[in-house]
């Protein structure tokens, strides 16, 4: 609690326009992100239109009702929940992933630096070739506004903010007076009320059999075909939303949750947690989503059920974040 009031009183002292009680009346058609397709995500902004001026700037109300947590056609820890329904109380949700133009304008408020900026190292997808199995390598120079380093190209605004831990999402909501979804939160508003989830090897695509999400096309890790026109990461938007007007619920990164994970554990994405040494292990939550680095013929984790163990102070190329609000 106290945190949180800290952080709501530097966004107040550093910028002005994070006063709410000067946003005009809040009108939901008008705060909403109108994307869905290549054409209109690779110019925006990355800022939502009212962004700090109204309260729910960029965001969707997702009604109250209930749906079938998991899935019966994948992975273990998924088809563990059974068949119960789960209630859950309407929220506001981001309708994108945190792009990096919101993440600046929080770091610009409030000074924050990064854990990744602090350790000086974060989880890096470089696949070797002589080794097939090590996908992953500790290096420095990756942060959220260097995300392909810092020599790498320079990123789109648009883009979802990367190489955060939960700690570094749960600073920027609370500078919002936002949160982390819970893992039922989340999966819930992903399903938006499909009452069944795909196979798990099914890949998600139209009817003209073009990818609906950003997530690998090919033979992982080695040959991307890049049918969804991507080679990792795209910008916010550019596949259409769900029934609740949510985009990339699926693919391009995973997200982080608010919730412990406690399921099996299935290492489907490689092993990178010994990159670190023991005594840094912590804690892992779930992250949900899938990302672009989620194959058909490995990591098929592209699906609204799918969900896996992250560590919570570690920062990686393919995890970002989106935040809700109860009020």
């Amino acid at each position: 609690m106290i945190l949180k009031n800290i952080l709501w009183i530097s966004c107040s002292l550093l910028l002005a326009s994070c006063d709410f009680s000067h946003s005009q009346p809040e009108n939901t058609k008008a705060n909403e992100v109108k994307l869905g397709n290549i054409q209109d995500c690779k110019p925006y902004s990355g800022l939502p239109k009212h962004w700090l001026k109204a309260k729910h700037a960029g965001m969707i109300w997702i009604p109250t009702g209930s749906f079938e947590l998991g899935s019966k056609l994948a992975y273990s820890d998924e088809i563990n929940f059974g068949e119960k329904q789960r209630s859950v109380q309407g929220f506001w949700m981001d309708q994108t992933e945190v792009t990096i133009a919101q993440f600046q304008t929080f770091v610009a408020a409030t000074h924050y630096i990064t854990d990744a900026e602090k350790q000086n190292q974060a989880a890096v997808f470089s696949p070797d070739r002589q080794n097939p199995q090590q996908w992953w390598q500790l290096k420095s120079g990756y942060i959220w506004k260097t995300p392909y380093g810092k020599d790498g190209k320079i990123p789109q605004p648009a883009e979802p903010v990367r190489y955060v831990t939960k700690n570094d999402a749960e600073h920027y909501a609370l500078w919002l007076n936002h949160q982390l979804p819970s893992e039922l939160e989340w999966e819930y508003a992903a399903k938006a009320n499909a009452q069944h989830d795909v196979a798990m090897h099914d890949e998600p695509q139209n009817t003209s059999h073009h990818p609906i999400a950003n997530y690998w096309q090919g033979e992982f890790p080695f040959q991307n075909t890049h049918q969804d026109q991507f080679t990792d990461v795209a910008p916010v938007g550019c596949f259409a939303a769900n029934a609740f007007k949510l985009y990339d619920m699926i693919g391009n990164v995973w997200e982080w949750t608010s919730s412990p994970y406690t399921g099996a554990h299935d290492q489907h994405m490689g092993d990178y947690q010994h990159l670190r040494h023991q005594q840094m292990q912590a804690q892992a939550f779930v992250i949900k989503g899938g990302s672009f680095l989620c194959a058909n013929n490995y990591c098929a984790r592209f699906r609204a059920s799918s969900r896996h163990p992250q560590e919570l102070d570690l920062a990686t190329s393919h995890v970002g974040f989106r935040t809700m609000s109860k009020d």
